[in-house]
C-alpha cells in the first residue's frame, strides 16, 4: 500500500467562539465545539469513532444476516491526570445485536462473539488508542492580519 492511499486526514475550521466544523475529503461535514450546544464535543466524537469503527468491523464480519436491531454504547471515565490533563479511562463498547430468528440469523448470532473480539482488533480507532500512539502539534504559522 502506498503512503499516498494509506494516509487520512480533515480539515478544521473554526466557525466561532469554541465552535468548528470539521470536513473530509469526501465533503462530509460535522459540527462540534465544546459543548455549549447540541453539537458533539470532541471526547463524544473519539467514543463515536470507536464505536462506529466497532460497528463498521462487526458489521462486515456478520454480514450474511441483516439484524433486526443493531445498537451501540460507548462509555469511558474522563479522569484527571497528575500533572495536568485529562484522559478517558475504562473505555467499554457495549454491542447490542439481534438477527431474524432463520438459519442465517442463527448462524450469524452464534458468530457474534469471535466477530466481536475480531472487530476489536482490527478496528484502527480501537488499536490507535490501545497503543497509545503518540501525537504531534505542529505549528504551521502565526500571523497578524
Amino acid at each position: 500500500m502506498s503512503v499516498e492511499s494509506s494516509m487520512r486526514s480533515v480539515h478544521l475550521v473554526r466557525t466561532g467562539p469554541q465552535e468548528y466544523r470539521a470536513e473530509n475529503p469526501r465533503g462530509g461535514v460535522i459540527a462540534f465545539g465544546e459543548g455549549q450546544n447540541t453539537d458533539f464535543t470532541p471526547v463524544e466524537l473519539l467514543l463515536v469513532a470507536l464505536g462506529g469503527c466497532n460497528a463498521l468491523t462487526l458489521e462486515a464480519l456478520t454480514k450474511r444476516a441483516e439484524p433486526t436491531r443493531f445498537d451501540i454504547a460507548v462509555e469511558g471515565q474522563k479522569r484527571e491526570r497528575p500533572g495536568g490533563g485529562t484522559t478517558l479511562d475504562d473505555l467499554v463498547v457495549t454491542i447490542d445485536i439481534t438477527f431474524p430468528h432463520d438459519e442465517d440469523g442463527r448462524a450469524m448470532a452464534e458468530r457474534v462473539p469471535s466477530a466481536m473480539e475480531k472487530s476489536h482488533q482490527l478496528c484502527t480507532v480501537s488499536q490507535t488508542i490501545e497503543s497509545a500512539s503518540p501525537v504531534r502539534v505542529v505549528q504551521v504559522r502565526t500571523s497578524q492580519e
